[in-house]
């Protein structure tokens, strides 16, 4: 265990090790710093999905582009931290998870004699992510696979440093979210694919500290405001924008209960 531990009613303290990105006009995390910090104008571009080099070819094809999204921003992030990526525990967080997938699937159930292959059925489970993250990197570390509508970036965040804090162990974290396809997005709309992850560890890096709140202001993301309000995953860009300033701020993320998550992070 380590001192940073709290006490109940306290904020939950840990530091921030690697950082990893993917969104539109967003291509990773370091190559989007200046954008971020506000020193180069945001011009939003298609999001280009890498292939998931880690994994072997076999499953590589099997992976749909939720998976692919979810797996760049993940993988940049272990990158940054310099930590084993086999060593860190996982939390996924994503509001739509594979909605691709299960968009084909009840496309097929609406057709006689629709099939449905077992690579989608295994895709269309929220962990398909954590699953594929675990087989890249030969992890078999704990993981936890979650949504949370809009808040599904708020609450996979506290889930995250909960556990850093709870057993002092480094934990990369990761939301992501991509668009539905007809007819599902009339009825969830979501704008361009984003991704974000974060390495969290119990002191070597950036300090957060994270609470719950009642209430509070929500952080505007600046420029960005509209990919904010159109992606779940994008609502982390507040502090996305304050880790590439290099600036100490206080954040606070909005709950669907009128409540909101607040975080402070150090310079």
């Amino acid at each position: 265990m380590t001192g940073k531990r709290e006490g109940p009613g306290r904020p939950m303290r840990c530091d921030i090790a690697g950082i990893g990105l993917l969104g539109p006009g967003l291509p990773s995390w370091e190559a989007s710093r200046a954008v971020l910090a506000g020193g180069v104008p945001w011009e939003p571009a298609p999001v280009a999905l890498p292939p998931p080099v880690a994994l072997p070819p076999t499953e590589r094809r099997r992976t749909s582009p939720s998976v692919r999204l979810a797996l760049a921003a993940a993988g940049e992030a272990a990158a940054g931290s310099g930590l084993p990526a086999a060593e860190l525990e996982t939390v996924f967080a994503s509001s739509n998870g594979d909605g691709a997938v299960v968009g084909s699937i009840l496309e097929a159930l609406t057709v006689p004699d629709g099939a449905i292959s077992p690579t989608q059925f295994h895709n269309s489970v929220h962990n398909a992510a954590a699953g594929y993250w675990g087989i890249a990197m030969g992890s078999t570390r704990a993981s936890v696979s979650l949504g949370g509508h809009d808040d599904s970036f708020a609450t996979g965040l506290v889930q995250a440093v909960a556990s850093v804090v709870a057993r002092g162990v480094p934990v990369l974290f990761c939301a992501y979210d991509a668009p539905l396809a007809p007819p599902l997005d009339a009825k969830r709309p979501t704008d361009a694919p984003f991704a974000v992850a974060l390495v969290l560890v119990p002191e070597g890096g950036v300090p957060l500290s994270v609470e719950l709140a009642p209430d509070a202001e929500v952080t505007p993301a600046g420029e960005m405001e509209g990919l904010a309000r159109g992606n779940p995953a994008a609502r982390s860009l507040p502090l996305l924008r304050a880790l590439a300033a290099g600036r100490a701020a206080r954040i606070a993320l909005p709950l669907a209960d009128g409540g909101a998550v607040v975080l402070e992070v150090g310079a």
